[in-house]
Formats: structure tokens, C-alpha cells, sequence
């Protein structure tokens, strides 16, 4: 059956998507004007937050060191971004790690204080001098890499690595410049910002494999994976947000049905459905109620049972949300 609609919205509570947390905030920023920081709305300190997004950076800091000297740089694999750019001149140059960490991100953080603003900027700068300190003294003691096995390094390290990233993002700085880049990039190409470090990604990932042959570029890779869930996971986690829309007969009910046994508050466009071959001559366009609610990844499968108890035969699309804010659900803030 195909359904075609002709939407009106008549209320909706929660319906701001976003392509990355970061983006929103540059775009937040273009919306009052310019392009230097003269654009930026002023930002208010919160004594509180800093201490909050202070620790949580703190945290994430020491995870990726963990990552970095006791699994990642022990055993020359590499990451993405600014953080595999660094690797692989240190392993050229025989240099400490730590200085190519701090002096590459330095133009990004440059950028990100102009695309995003001034607390963003000195929130980067600290933690990127924080781990690049952190590493530097590690260095001098010397520490064993806590296993030999490349698998287990792979994996592990790039958790680790992912969870320090992660948790700098929930604090409002990044410990690697590249999203900044991908960010500026956007602008001057008609490219996404995912697009965009995939491919910067896949070039690092190419020199690393002349360099230091396919298996090492391939456990490289695989870092990279790992390290990406855990930031998608820190980031997002199990509250991702769904979008669910329904077609139905039955709107009242299934509407009075999620806002009584998940607490979500619903959106209702008026719409009209349109039916193909003789039922279609018959009854022609017919009005509809279309109901737009966003719940939890957990709340999903709740939803469906919903649906299957009330009206088995409605029609139901679902699609990924970045972020939302306002309504009845609770706006994860990143920056």
C-alpha cells in the first residue's frame, strides 16, 4: 500500500535534527552574524559547569593516555586524525609523540576558536597540553606495554583512546583537531564533515601501510573502529534518540498508549492518505491523524509492542536523531 501525505504540523514538540553537536554549535554561531569571532554570541561562565566539564575532560585525558602508552605507542599502531598524523612522524623522526600531538592540533585549535568559540578553544588547548605534558613525563619512565598480543592492543587501545575523546566531547573540547578541520572544510566543499575525515583517514591509513607495512595498517584500522564506537557510544549512548512516525486508523488510542506507559509527549499532523486501484476509485483521499514521537533506542521495541497490540496494520517509519531539544525529552549537551 503506498501512502502518500500531505503534512500540517499542529503542535510539534520535538523535531530538531542535527548532523554533529559540534556543527550545531558553528552554526549557532553563524546565526549571529560574521565570520570571525566579532560573530560569536557572548558566552556566559558557569563556575559550576567548568568544574563539571573540567573533570569530565580530566577523565577523558587520562584515558587516552592510557590508551596511547600502554598499548597504542609501545607497539606502533596508529589512530585517525591528529592523533595518527602524530604517530606516524614520530615514528619517523624518533621524537617524543607528545610535541607532534601539541604543535599539529595548535592551527585547529585556532579554527575551532573561530568557528566555535573562546571557551571551546581554551577547553582544547588545556586538554590537548594536559595529555601532551601527561605523555611526555610517561615517557621518561618508560612503561611496559600491558600485553603483546595485536589483537588485544587493537581493541583495547582504541577503546581506551575512543573513551578519552568521548569524554572530552561531553566536556566541550576535542583532544583531536580533525573534526574542527572537517568542520571548516564543509564550507569551502560540498562534502559532509564524516565524509571528510574518512577521507583524511584513509589517506593516513594509506601512508601508514608504505610505511610500516599492511598488517600494522591494518591493526591501525582496526584501533580506528574501535576507538569511533566508543565515542559514538559516549556521545549518543543508549539514549540515542528514534524518531517514530504512524499512519493509523487507531491514532487516538496509540497516542493515549505512549504518553500513558512511556511518558513521551506526541506530535499530531493532519494528513490525508491516498489509495491506489479500485478502493482507491471508491473511497479516493481520506483524512488521517499522523502521530510524531521520539523515544530512547530502549524505548523502541515498546513502541513496536504499542503498535502491534493496537493496530497491527499501521503504516510506521523510523530515522536516527542527532539531538533534540525542548518537549518532553532531555537535550544531551556536548558543548
Amino acid at each position: 500500500m503506498s501512502e502518500e501525505t500531505t503534512l500540517e504540523n499542529t503542535g510539534a514538540e520535538q523535531n530538531e535534527n542535527a548532523v554533529t553537536q559540534t556543527k550545531q554549535v558553528s552554526e549557532q554561531k553563524e546565526e549571529h552574524g560574521g565570520h570571525g569571532h566579532h560573530g560569536h554570541k557572548e558566552e556566559k561562565f558557569d563556575m559550576k559547569m567548568w568544574i563539571k566539564d573540567s573533570i569530565t575532560i580530566i577523565i577523558g585525558v587520562l584515558f587516552a593516555v592510557v590508551g596511547l602508552e600502554f598499548f597504542i605507542v609501545p607497539n606502533h599502531l596508529l589512530d585517525g586524525g591528529v592523533t595518527g598524523i602524530s604517530l606516524l612522524i614520530s615514528g619517523i623522526t624518533k621524537m617524543d609523540v607528545s610535541i607532534f600531538i601539541f604543535v599539529i592540533n595548535l592551527p585547529f585549535i585556532f579554527m575551532g576558536y573561530k568557528q566555535i568559540g573562546k571557551l571551546f578553544a581554551l577547553k582544547t588547548f588545556l586538554a590537548i597540553i594536559t595529555l601532551s605534558v601527561i605523555i611526555l613525563v610517561l615517557h621518561s619512565y618508560h612503561p611496559k606495554p600491558i600485553t603483546q598480543d595485536k589483537l588485544l592492543i587493537a581493541v583495547f587501545g582504541g577503546i581506551f583512546l575512543g573513551a578519552g575523546i568521548g569524554f572530552a566531547m561531553r566536556g566541550g573540547c576535542v583532544l583531536d583537531g580533525t573534526e574542527v578541520l572537517a568542520l571548516w572544510l564543509t564550507r569551502k566543499a560540498s562534502l559532509q564533515v564524516g565524509e571528510i575525515i574518512l577521507i583524511l583517514n584513509v589517506l593516513i591509513f594509506a601512508v601508514a601501510a608504505v610505511l610500516n607495512g599492511i598488517e600494522t595498517a591494518l591493526y591501525s584500522i582496526l584501533v580506528f573502529m574501535a576507538a569511533s564506537k566508543t565515542i559514538e557510544f559516549l556521545t549518543n549512548g543508549l539514549e540515542e534518540y528514534t524518531g517514530v512516525t504512524i499512519i493509523s486508523e487507531k491514532s487516538h488510542e496509540l497516542r493515549k498508549a505512549i504518553i500513558a506507559q512511556l511518558g513521551r509527549g506526541v506530535t499530531i499532523y493532519s494528513g490525508k492518505r491516498g489509495l491506489r486501484g479500485k478502493k482507491a476509485q471508491l473511497s479516493g483521499l481520506n483524512e488521517r491523524e499522523i502521530i510524531y514521537t521520539v523515544v530512547t533506542k530502549l524505548e523502541l521495541t515498546k513502541v513496536r509492542n504499542i503498535i502491534d497490540e493496537i493496530d497491527p496494520t499501521s503504516f510506521v517509519t523510523t530515522q536516527s536523531i542527532s539531538s533534540v531539544k525542548g518537549g518532553m525529552v532531555k537535550e544531551r549537551k556536548l558543548h
